[in-house]
Order: structure tokens, then C-alpha cells, then sequence
């Protein structure tokens, strides 16, 4: 029994480690024989997606690689992000029957025609943790990426994608977090109405195909549909699946559902407006009964919340914004109720007035899960630019966001139950510069904008990483800003937990007891 035992609990770490998942029960264990608190450990290996990030002409994009310095790990690893193998050659995932100028019908489950990346030549690949690595493209034909981390390279692994679009459709700033491969996604704040052009991307990492449902949720609950059902993505591939081949219905407000039936995908929506400019709406995190949307800016001239609850209860939630000075309701909206399996908006307003605020949502009885977002707009008449902040994790141990300036970067931080300690680290420069940390305190219930350090004699785009200290958990969101001939361009990108570690059983000291 003493190899057996001893071969699964090292094979059980190196699973977490690599997986970022494991558990361990020893048969016949107990007392002085079972495993000891669990240890945290690096992880060994990290994948992220980052989906295709404009059709125009006019985009110039840039992507900046980052993994923050982490204990415990070797000297050992590699990092590379590389085109996507296969994407739809005309950005909608369905070529069925066209109507002559590029439309399609709709019928067809699978991308027809494609065109190909640069297979095997990587884009990007980091050089060392603790310093930034950028890259840049530039019009309508830039991929999509697959990327790996290992080693000393994976723990907390970002890559932040920028797009500047100069005019036209969804014209303004548009950024993501490339995401890391799921079997789930919920995204609140889509919309197929007239003004609106949104794709969901799906990017599939692995050497087999994934197959995937994207259904979709409106006033009235679910949007007949059969188009969504099936769709296979290639290995190693993209496609941009149109919202408005789905359905024939328009609507200003939908919640999207992308469920894999099969393998593993990275998801995404871009949304682009007409007249609001666009960007991209990163998934909301799981359902739950209690959610915080950080990082309002404090001009924003209008917010809407969108809700929905997967269940088959109603939820009723209560709305409070946290301020600089604490939580407060906003007037007019207290609370909100959401059907089940149906898409829900409200429109607040200019909700933060002038200062710093994040939205609190809380259950004002029962709690029922739900799913939000928030669509923000800032600037007036012709010059209003668009950005989402989906409900997110917290912070937990470690987040980190790359593609920093050092003027038009925004780091919010909200500890919307306890006062909080945080940490706060502005990396090396990617061109040069020495990293900088900086401690905060967050009381409860308030959101700050906070001023978030700079490097030393930075060169080139940094990395802000934040880490709770101590106190009640914290979410953040971080803010860029460019403004182009009186655009207020902006993203925000939130930061959840880095999943950097992950917890391990210890083996007891003696393993002796288990040599019979």
C-alpha cells in the first residue's frame, strides 16, 4: 500500500497544480493519517483566448502579456500567445445563403469558408514575470490568439487587448481581458436591436472540436431559435457569430448563454453601437444571490443595469451604490425585480453624480441567483462613447490588469461589507522603469478611485497588480481613457481573483504509518 498511497497524493498535486483542481481522500485514513491543511501552490500551466478584436479597417490594436512575480515557482517555463488556425471568413459564424451584400440567412450551424492565421509562428511571448511584454497590429484581418503559459510564466498569467477604431461602427476604445477556456458564460447587455452590430467569438484552444449552444433571453423570456443550437468550432479556432442571425426579433436588451455541449470554448461579446461608439462585454461571474459591479466612472452620463436570473424563482433585488462616503440608494430604483428567465433593464441615470461609484446588489428577501451588467456611457450628443462592467469575483488573493498609462489609467477599489487593506504594485515598465507599491485602506462600504502608483522612470505600458492584505473582500476595476476630436473613449476591465494558486493537500510528515 505504501507506493499506491504515496503515488496519489503526489499525483493529486501535480493534477491541482496543472488543473487548478484536485482532491484527495487517503481510503482508511483517519486520526493522525489523514492529510494535513491544504498548501497553496503555483499553478503549472495557464491557457487564455483572446478573441478577434475588429472587422474595420481603421483598428489598431495592441496586446500586452503579464504575470506578476510569484513565490514558490522555478526558474522553468514558456509563454506564447499564437493565431487562432481557422476563423469565418465574413465575421458571422453561419455562411449559409447570402442576399448579395454579405448577409447571410442564417441556417447554417458551421463556418464555410475561412481564412487562415500565421499557424505555428507566435505573436507574443513573454521574456520574464514581473515585466510587460506589448505587441501591435493594425486593421480588419488580425486573429484570433490561443495562449499558454507554463511554469514560472502561468501563475496569474493576464493579457490585455486594446483596440483603438478611428470611426465608423463602434468607433472609440475598445478593451478585454483574454479569457480563460470554459464550459459556461453568461452575458447580460447584449442587444440585437437595430442600432447595435454584436458577435459573440467563440475560441476553441484544443485539438478537438467543441460543440456549443449560445441561446438568448429577452423581456419575454427565451428567443425561439434553433440557428444557436450546435455550433461546431473548429480546433485551434474562432468564429464570430453574429446575435442578429439568431433571432429575428429586436431587442435593446438581452442576456446571452453560451453552454458547451462538448469540449471547451473562451467567450466573448463585442457590442457595437451606431451612434455610441462600442466595446467589449466580458462575461458575468456565476450566478449568485449578491453581486458587485465596481469601477462607475464619475462623469458617466448614463447607466443601465441589465439583470437575469437563470432559476425558475422571480428574484427581488435591493440597489445601493457604494460612494466615496458609503453605501447610499439610489433614488427612484431601490429595488428591482427580475422574472424568471427573463432579460430585465433599468435605467439610472447619471447614478455616481460627479464621484466614484459601484453598484451593490443584494437580495431583499429569498436569494435568488442572478446574473448582471451594466452598459456606461459617458460624453453628450454625438460625442458618447460606450463600455459594460459585468458583476464580477473579488480580488481574493491577487488581480492584476496590464496596459497601463500613467494618465489615462483608473483603478477603482470597493469593500462593499468590511474595511479593507490592499495592496497595490505598478510593475516594471515594458520599456523600462522600477516597480512601485503602495498600500490603501478601503472602509466599508464605500468605492474609491484611487491614485494608483507609477513606476519609477517608467518607459512603455505597466501592470498594476492589487492583493488584499487584510479585512472584508474587495472588488476592482480598472479604467483607460483616451479621448480622440472630443470622444470620451474609455474601457473598463475588471479584476477578479488571478487563481495563481491553488490549494493542495499536505501529506503528513510520517509517512511511515501508511508503509504496510
Amino acid at each position: 500500500m505504501n507506493r499506491t498511497t504515496i503515488s496519489l497524493i503526489a499525483g493529486t498535486a501535480a493534477l491541482a497544480a496543472i488543473t487548478g483542481f484536485a482532491s484527495l481522500t487517503v481510503p482508511g485514513a483517519s486520526g493522525a493519517h489523514t492529510a494535513k491543511a491544504a498548501a497553496e501552490l503555483p499553478v503549472e500551466r495557464t491557457s487564455l483566448l483572446c478573441p478577434a478584436p475588429s472587422a474595420s479597417d481603421l483598428a489598431d490594436t495592441s496586446y500586452t502579456s503579464f504575470t506578476p512575480l510569484t513565490k514558490g515557482t522555478g526558474s522553468e517555463g514558456k509563454g506564447e500567445l499564437r493565431p487562432a488556425m481557422e476563423q469565418s471568413a465574413d465575421r458571422t459564424g453561419n455562411v449559409g445563403k447570402t442576399d448579395g451584400k454579405g448577409k447571410t440567412d442564417g441556417k447554417t450551424k458551421t463556418s464555410g469558408k475561412k481564412k487562415t492565421g500565421t499557424a505555428g509562428k507566435p505573436v507574443l511571448t513573454p521574456k520574464e514575470p514581473g515585466k510587460p511584454v506589448t505587441g501591435d497590429t493594425s486593421g480588419s484581418d488580425t486573429p484570433a490568439l490561443v495562449g499558454t503559459a507554463e511554469g514560472r510564466f502561468a501563475p496569474g498569467w493576464t493579457v490585455q487587448e486594446t483596440t483603438e477604431v478611428a470611426a465608423g461602427t463602434g468607433r472609440g476604445l475598445q478593451g478585454v481581458n483574454c479569457t480563460a477556456p470554459d464550459t459556461e458564460f453568461w452575458f447580460p447587455g447584449a442587444s440585437t436591436d437595430a442600432s447595435r452590430t454584436d458577435y459573440v467569438h467563440l475560441t476553441n484552444p484544443d485539438d478537438s472540436a467543441a460543440v456549443v449552444d449560445v441561446e438568448l433571453y429577452g423581456k419575454d423570456g427565451a428567443l425561439k431559435s434553433t440557428v444557436g443550437e450546435g455550433i461546431t468550432v473548429g480546433p485551434h479556432s474562432s468564429d464570430p457569430v453574429l446575435l442578429s442571425t439568431l433571432t429575428d426579433e429586436k431587442q435593446p436588451n438581452l442576456t446571452v448563454h453560451v453552454n458547451v455541449r462538448s469540449g471547451r470554448v473562451g467567450a466573448a461579446v463585442q457590442a457595437l453601437d451606431d451612434k455610441l461608439g462600442g466595446d467589449w462585454l466580458a462575461a458575468s461571474t456565476d450566478p449568485a444571490g449578491s453581486l458587485v459591479l465596481p469601477g462607475i466612472p464619475k462623469d458617466a452620463t448614463s447607466v443601465r443595469l441589465v439583470a437575469f436570473t437563470p432559476g425558475d424563482a422571480d428574484a427581488d433585488l435591493k440597489l445601493r451604490l457604494a460612494s466615496p462616503s458609503g453605501l447610499i440608494t439610489p433614488a427612484g430604483n431601490e429595488t428591482l425585480h427580475v422574472k424568471a428567465g427573463m432579460t430585465t433593464a433599468v435605467d439610472l441615470g447619471d447614478v455616481t453624480r460627479g464621484e466614484a461609484g459601484s453598484l451593490v446588489l443584494t437580495p431583499t428577501d429569498g436569494s435568488v441567483p442572478v446574473v448582471a451588467a451594466l452598459r456606461v456611457v459617458r460624453g453628450k450628443g454625438d460625442k458618447q462613447e460606450t463600455a459594460f462592467i459585468p458583476a464580477t469575483r473579488p480580488v481574493g488573493t491577487r488581480a492584476t490588469s496590464a496596459d497601463n498609462s500613467g494618465k489615462g489609467t483608473t483603478l477603482s477599489l470597493t469593500a462593499p461589507t468590511r474595511t479593507a487593506q490592499v495592496k497595490v504594485t505598478a510593475s516594471a515598465g515594458s520599456e523600462g522603469g522600477t516597480a512601485v507599491s503602495k498600500t490603501y485602506t478601503i472602509k466599508a462600504g464605500t468605492s474609491q478611485d484611487v491614485e494608483a502608483p507609477v513606476p519609477s522612470g517608467l518607459k512603455g505600458t505597466y501592470a498594476l497588480t492589487v492583493e488584499r492584505v487584510s479585512g472584508g473582500p474587495v472588488y476592482a476595476a480598472r479604467t483607460l481613457a483616451a479621448t480622440e476630436d472630443g470622444v470620451p473613449g474609455f474601457t473598463v476591465q475588471t479584476l477578479p481573483d488571478d487563481r495563481g494558486t491553488v490549494a493542495v493537500p499536505e501529506a503528513d510528515q510520517d509517512l511511515s504509518v501508511l508503509q504496510k
